[in-house]
């Protein structure tokens, strides 16, 4: 819902993981449950003493295709008349800033994605646009990192499951903002310092309330799982060595992780 925005991450701190929202003297620590009753302790930490995590841990992740215009365009593909998705292992979770390495086995073309992430707060089962919101704990910035060849290497089955499902693939974080309107929202990424991506989620074919609704009709979501909405133009390959690469989300913050060949 739209109101105060508060960003919530995950933290592990003296061998124990916990939760609590960026402030600006630093992590005011929270106890309970992220997305069910909690409450501040009066603890802060700061940002610089503990290891950040994905800030929250899916059962599972929904990963669109072609849901905006320009991008549909640019590729001169139809928009799709329902929302076309698949499912992204969770052994691609990383944490925000870590090094993420091409397979040993794999010598192709691999690309960036800046998204945008819904994070459910609340199990939903075939809610209407409408009721959406009310599933919806907050978002969050996504890299959809894919090996390309791979995906297109069997030309009787695209292989999307294991193109985006290699170990580190789907970093997200670094936190979860609540109170945000996405409809407002520009997603940019930077590779190399070179600002590569920079187009708005109101280009989206359907909208956040309407993805939580329709695949709410397919599967039960649980709190806490995670939908990249797909990306627009300006995807690329990384092709240097090492690759620093930055999705940013004014509101949200930066995702940066380094990908190496």
């Amino acid at each position: 819902m739209v109101g105060e925005i508060k960003q919530w991450l995950r933290f592990r701190h003296a061998g124990t993981t916990g939760f609590g929202t960026l402030t600006p003297s630093g992590i005011s620590v929270h106890e309970g449950e992220m997305f069910g009753r909690n409450a501040a302790t009066g603890r802060t930490l700061a940002l610089s003493g503990v290891e950040l995590l994905a800030p929250c841990a899916p059962s599972k992740i929904v990963a669109l295709w072609n849901n905006f215009h320009a991008l549909a365009a640019k590729l001169n593909q139809p928009e799709p008349p329902e929302p076309l998705y698949l499912l992204k292992a969770t052994t691609t979770i990383t944490t925000p800033g870590a090094v993420i390495r091409r397979p040993s086995y794999y010598d192709g073309k691999t690309t960036y994605e800046g998204e945008l992430g819904i994070v459910i707060g609340g199990t939903c089962a075939r809610v209407s646009p409408d009721e959406a919101d009310s599933f919806i704990f907050g978002y969050t910035c996504v890299n959809d990192i894919t090996a390309n060849d791979i995906l297109s290497s069997d030309p009787t089955f695209p292989q999307w499951a294991r193109a985006k499902g290699i170990d580190d693939y789907g970093p997200f974080g670094p936190v979860i903002a609540t109170g945000l309107d996405p409809s407002k929202l520009t997603v940019r990424t930077i590779l190399n310092g070179a600002e590569r991506q920079n187009y708005p989620i109101s280009d989206m074919i359907f909208s956040a309330q309407q993805l939580v609704s329709r695949i709410s009709h397919d599967m039960t979501l649980l709190p806490g799982d995670l939908i990249a909405v797909g990306t627009s133009v300006g995807v690329g390959v990384m092709k240097e060595e090492v690759n620093t690469v930055t999705v940013a989300i004014d509101g949200i913050g930066e995702l940066t992780n380094e990908f190496r060949l």
